[in-house]
């Protein structure tokens, strides 16, 4: 592994934190969480249109860059300084692989290259709150999550020819306003149950989903809950496809991709930190010339930096079939961007904790990940667990 990054990487990291630094601050930021999609539309345009985002790591027959998870967890990782709202997690790192893996020669050349333009965002609806479980992150994904059985979670059932869909999805990221859903659903009723991945277009004239915004804890990544109730939908790909391959190596790089967006974010928080101990006067001194201060910030840098080079491994890992950590650098980041967030606020005194300031919002980012993707714990039980360190009865979840 060669732990040098190219011109080009470096190209993409210096591009995409210029564009944010001028166009996504604390006021920006706020204005784009209160629009009814949860983000900037013209930040995104500038994202996918200038830059180029959506299609980093997507083939370029299909109107991508070509390049790899790597090339995408570093420009994540410059979004994950400023807490950028936008559809780049849902529609690049979640739905879009799914696509690319499974869907028919018609489906990728229809839906990938308006992904890779940033014209049609798409999100994964994963039934109930299942998403990491979905994704295989937190544990075996060859169980129910999906709905197993005659009830719950999502059914599909093919009436007159065309499938229809039934269930609820609780927890959608970008669910409320992405042009395309990728549903995961059961079929087959009790004795052939299997799960199958459909696309389910929301403006279809056929009957399309009821989709209602939900109060997130962070407003950074808004989230939507999708009812299904009748809903026509397209098969992706054919019925007889193993879609828990693709979900599982689709959840280690979105863990890797997260991971380097949690380390941006946690490196920010410590800047920020430190800028201000170095300005904050108290017994006429500097708060951070106390050495009690400067133990503190060393542990949280040591913690940064520790889980920058697991995500950088995790992202190179990806794109080399290595192994699957992505996980565990997950766990890492989050720890890191916990860590970061909760000095902050305690280090910053009274504006700390303050609705007006920026600290806050990066601690409900850790808070959110960890229970969208996480917990922590569940994140490293289910890696030890695959690298058989322990037997199954001893691996706590």
């Amino acid at each position: 592994m060669d732990a040098r990054f190219t011109a080009e990487q470096d190209e993409i990291r210096r591009t995409v934190r210029e564009l944010l630094l001028k166009r996504c601050g604390p006021e920006e930021r706020r204005a784009a969480g209160l629009t009814p999609a949860g983000y900037d539309g013209a930040l995104w345009e500038a994202l996918a249109g200038r830059l180029g985002l959506p299609g980093l790591a997507l083939p370029e027959t299909y109107g991508g860059v070509g390049c790899t998870i790597t090339e995408l967890a570093l420009a994540c990782e410059e979004s994950g300084r400023f807490l950028a709202p936008s559809p780049l997690l849902s529609s690049a790192v979640l739905a879009a692989p799914l696509i690319l893996a499974l869907g028919t020669a018609a489906q990728r050349a229809d839906l990938l290259p308006r992904i890779a333009a940033g014209e049609l965002t798409a999100a994964l609806a994963v039934p109930g709150a299942g998403l990491a479980t979905a994704l295989g992150l937190v544990g075996d994904h060859r169980g129910g999550w999906a709905g197993g059985g005659r009830a719950g979670g999502v059914q599909a059932r093919r009436v007159d020819g065309r499938w229809r869909l039934y269930g609820e999805a609780a927890q959608v990221l970008d669910g409320h306003s992405a042009g395309l859903l990728v549903v995961p659903a059961h079929t087959g009723g009790f004795a052939r149950s299997r799960t199958l991945l459909f696309l389910v277009r929301p403006e279809d004239p056929d009957g399309g989903p009821v989709r209602v915004r939900q109060t997130a804890l962070d407003v950074t990544r808004p989230q939507a809950r999708v009812e299904l109730r009748d809903v026509s939908a397209e098969l992706l790909g054919g019925e007889d496809a193993d879609v828990l391959g693709p979900l599982a190596a689709a959840g280690d790089a979105a863990a890797a991709v997260l991971a380097a967006e949690a380390v941006g974010a946690a490196d920010h928080a410590l800047e920020r930190t430190v800028e201000y101990v170095r300005q904050r006067h108290q017994f006429g001194r500097p708060i951070g010339s106390f050495q009690a201060v400067k133990h503190r910030l060393a542990d949280v840098y040591v913690r940064v930096q520790a889980a920058r080079s697991a995500a950088y491994y995790a992202a190179w890992a990806c794109g080399t079939g290595a192994e699957r950590v992505g996980g565990l650098a997950l766990a890492q980041a989050l720890e890191a961007l916990r860590s970061a967030a909760s000095e902050g606020i305690q280090l910053h005194g009274g504006i700390g904790f303050t609705w007006e300031h920026e600290a806050h919002l990066y601690f409900k980012r850790a808070t959110g990940d960890a229970l969208l993707f996480g917990p922590v714990h569940r994140l490293r039980a289910r890696a030890a667990e695959a690298a058989g360190l322990f037997d199954a009865g001893e691996v706590a979840v």
